[in-house]
């Protein structure tokens, strides 16, 4: 009898010394956060620069303790990952997967506008609550309540008529427009049209091409004949490159040159050399902004031993930013971590954000222009600090 008393005495000690501290079981078990990534396909080229800044911050939160989880203290963090293959209807499986089979605590986005758009779907229908990064269209505003979230300031509506004001603040009367064919580029052209006319400068030539082009030669030898004051290249990382090189062979020499994705990434200047300083393209992100954003640049310079994209690489972490600040709020329950994502103001490396409806209205929509081999956040004015823009001279 002693034997027994003793034993269950034993048990509950041990139940009491693990109630009072960090050992109940669900507690050691780290996040699993799920996401896709574009490892292979067309969006092979630009995905690096998301997943690094993923892979940064879950070094440096697990570094520090852990994921705060609503009050309850800190887990570790394991991601869960697969290749979409950009692919956007695979994606859309791979979500659905990560929900209902692997069962996931949070998500993080895929890479680009159209695999957004086909995930988007599925955490409606599960109510699972994600925060893009690298993409955004009008169309995704619709989304109400919405369990997505987009922190880039580069709506496409918004883009085309911040771009069109600066075109004609620095004297620009005709432009040439290029447009890969993909929806984020298409859409951007939809709203850049009007936005262009409204500023009084004509669009002397206007011409589309797929998204795996391999040869420009036909469509800039028309926009050389046309010699425009800018020339628009609505084009991503991977047609970014082939842009620059065939423009420099054919002597493009407008004073203006917009390429949208691509040129505020670390490769773009190394491939490419002085050649492509002058070169403008969407950014709303620079170090210099803020302290926060210092520490970020140096920790993924040091980390990667490269510089972060300027565009996706800061949009990734701030997603990471606030999904961690709104965990420590609301913890892991889907509704309050929609709630709690919805109405909060959180602080990263964009500064204060609030979302209004699923986007960001916080943060100005901006351009970087490749100046010495670095991208400088040169417009609007109001946050550009010491950096202009400067008119491309020559290649």
């Amino acid at each position: 009898m002693d034997t027994l008393k003793r034993r269950f005495l034993a048990a509950l000690t041990g139940l009491a010394l693990c109630a009072g501290s960090a050992c109940w079981a669900q507690a050691e078990k780290p996040v699993r956060i799920g996401f896709s990534i574009a490892k292979t396909g067309i969006f092979a080229n630009a995905a690096p620069s998301q997943l690094n800044s993923y892979e940064l911050w879950k070094d440096t939160v697990n570094a520090a303790g852990g994921l705060e989880i609503g009050g309850k203290g800190k887990r570790q963090i394991e991601f869960v990952m697969y290749d979409d293959q950009s692919n956007p209807g695979q994606a859309a499986r791979i979500y659905e997967k990560l929900i209902t089979q692997d069962k996931v605590d949070l998500l993080l986005a895929p890479w680009g506008t159209p695999t957004h758009a086909a995930v988007a779907p599925v955490l409606e229908r599960f109510k699972f609550p994600m925060i893009g990064n690298s993409a955004a269209s009008t169309k995704l505003r619709d989304l109400k309540p919405g369990y997505i979230w987009f922190v880039t300031a580069a709506f496409p509506d918004r883009v085309a008529k911040e771009l069109a004001v600066m075109l004609k603040s620095n004297g620009v009367k005709s432009v040439a427009l290029l447009t890969n064919v993909l929806p984020y580029s298409k859409e951007l052209k939809n709203f850049l049209e009007p936005a262009l006319k409204e500023q009084q400068i004509n669009v002397v030539v206007n011409v589309e091409y797929p998204p795996d082009i391999k040869d420009m030669t036909v469509q800039l030898s028309q926009v050389k004949q046309a010699h425009p004051d800018a020339i628009l290249s609505l084009s991503y990382p991977g047609d970014s490159p082939l842009y620059a090189r065939q423009a420099k062979e054919l002597g493009l020499d407008a004073k203006f040159q917009f390429l949208m994705v691509g040129p505020g990434m670390d490769f773009f200047p190394k491939l490419l050399g002085s050649s492509v300083n002058g070169v403008v393209t969407m950014g709303h992100w620079a170090p210099s902004l803020n302290a926060r954003s210092m520490d970020f640049y140096r920790a993924y310079s040091k980390k990667f031993n490269e510089n972060p994209d300027y565009l996706d690489s800061a949009e990734a972490y701030v997603s990471c930013e606030i999904l961690q600040q709104a965990v420590a709020k609301a913890g892991l329950d889907k509704a309050a971590l929609h709630d709690a994502i919805s109405t909060g103001t959180f602080d990263t490396i964009f500064g204060a954000i609030k979302f209004t409806g699923v986007e960001n209205q916080s943060t100005k929509t901006g351009f970087l222009q490749l100046q010495n081999g670095v991208p400088q956040l040169v417009w609007p004015r109001s946050v550009a600090g010491n950096a202009q823009f400067q008119p491309k001279v020559g290649w």
